[in-house]
Formats: C-alpha cells, sequence, structure tokens
C-alpha cells in the first residue's frame, strides 16, 4: 500500500481534505500544512515529514507546493494528483495584488483580505456555499496572520515547473471543479497535456474546492487514480 500525503490550498487546514481522509482511510493519509515562506521551503518540509515513497496529492497552493516536490525528489513520488492549481509563475500584477493583501493584513485587517479579497471567488454558488464560506474563513482564521504573509510571498516567488511535469512519467490525476474562477480549464488542459499519462477530471457543481463542494465525485477520482 502507498501511503498518501495531502497538501492544502493557501490558508486551508485539514479540514479541505475531511471528507477524502475519511474514504480512503485505508492508505493511511496524512494532511502537511504548508507555512513555510517560500515554496522551496514548503517542499522541503513536506519531504522531511512524509514516508521515503508516496502518492501525493495538492489543491491549489497544495499543487504548487506538489511540483516543487516532484522537482525536488521526483523518486519520491509514486503518483501526483494536482487539484485546481497552475504550473506556471506568479504574474507580475497578482504579485503585486499579493502585496497590498499582505499589508492590510499585517496591519490588522486579516479578516477583511480574506472574506472581501479571496474567500467569495471559492466556491461555486449553490446551497452549501455559505456554510463551507464559514468553514474557510475558520481555517484561515485559525492559521493567522504570520501563516498568511508567509504564504503570499512563497506564491509570489514561485517557479514555472511545466518542465517538472513533462518529466513525470508516474500515474497522474489533474483535476478540476467545473465552475473554478481561479485556476481556469486552460491551466488544467496544460498540466493534462504535459502529462499525457494523466487522467483528466472536471467535476461539476464545484468551483475552487472540490474536496468540499463535491466531495463524492472528487473523492471517487482520487480513489481510481490510487489505484492505477
Amino acid at each position: 500500500m502507498t501511503p498518501l500525503v495531502l497538501l492544502p490550498g493557501m490558508m486551508c487546514d485539514a479540514r479541505l481534505f475531511a471528507p477524502q481522509v475519511a474514504a480512503l482511510a485505508g492508505y493511511a493519509p496524512r494532511v502537511i500544512v504548508s507555512t513555510q515562506d517560500t515554496v522551496a521551503g514548503m517542499a522541503a518540509a513536506v519531504l522531511a515529514a512524509a514516508p521515503p515513497r508516496f502518492a501525493l496529492a495538492g489543491l491549489s497552493m497544495g499543487g504548487i507546493v506538489a511540483m516543487e516536490v516532484v522537482a525536488q525528489a521526483p523518486g519520491r513520488v509514486d503518483r501526483l494528483a494536482l487539484l485546481d492549481t497552475n504550473p506556471r509563475s506568479e504574474l507580475p500584477a497578482v504579485a503585486l495584488l499579493r502585496e497590498g493583501q499582505v499589508a492590510r493584513a499585517v496591519a490588522g485587517d486579516l479578516e477583511g483580505v480574506l472574506r472581501e479579497d479571496m474567500k467569495p471567488n471559492y466556491l461555486a454558488d449553490g446551497p452549501q456555499a455559505p456554510a463551507l464560506l464559514d468553514l474557510c474563513m475558520d481555517m484561515a482564521l485559525g492559521l493567522g496572520v504570520d501563516v498568511f504573509v508567509n504564504q503570499s510571498r512563497a506564491l509570489a516567488g514561485r517557479s514555472d515547473r511545466r518542465a517538472v511535469l513533462a518529466d513525470y512519467t508516474r500515474p497522474a490525476l489533474v483535476l478540476m471543479g467545473e465552475e473554478d474562477r481561479l485556476c481556469p480549464r486552460a491551466r488544467h488542459d496544460e498540466m493534462h497535456a504535459l502529462m499525457p499519462q494523466s487522467r483528466l477530471e472536471i467535476i461539476a457543481g464545484a468551483g475552487h474546492l472540490p474536496t468540499l463542494e463535491n466531495p463524492e465525485h472528487t473523492t471517487a477520482a482520487l480513489a481510481s487514480w490510487m489505484e492505477a
């Protein structure tokens, strides 16, 4: 049995993967929250905490960290799942936007940044959205300002990892919520093309957080990937 390591997105904790942890318990899933101020440092911390060889799934920032893990130690990643993420480096305009958000957070308005600028873009419309938004806020505020600053700066300084994906030949899954407004379909098509052995899954009724918005179909896709 290959153990499973799960990497959450920005300002999310293990609750992002709660349905998958329960359903995939046979793979001894472990969620690692990245709090370092560089993606390279985040990946190094994952490798220090992970088993010698493991399956790796990351969502959003977690996917970015997962690609960096593969860059640092490709032989340790038995299979790779990239959910609602982006293999490219940060656009300068987005990096500038992040610095403004960091300044607001440090000045005491982390909740405002999260509630106004970030979390409303995470979810598809639907009756479950308000409760999931409350959960997202609780995860983020629990992690706090220092983690927000570190994660923001890590993402702003990240490297393009398309070449890493092109070299990866193990089983792979590329998955996104159909209504993801943050990481568009084109990025997922690109990752799928870079890894022709991968399976592309589009999850209906979900935005940027399909693990919570449509856990049944997301978990099924991950289970199939684990068995490939």
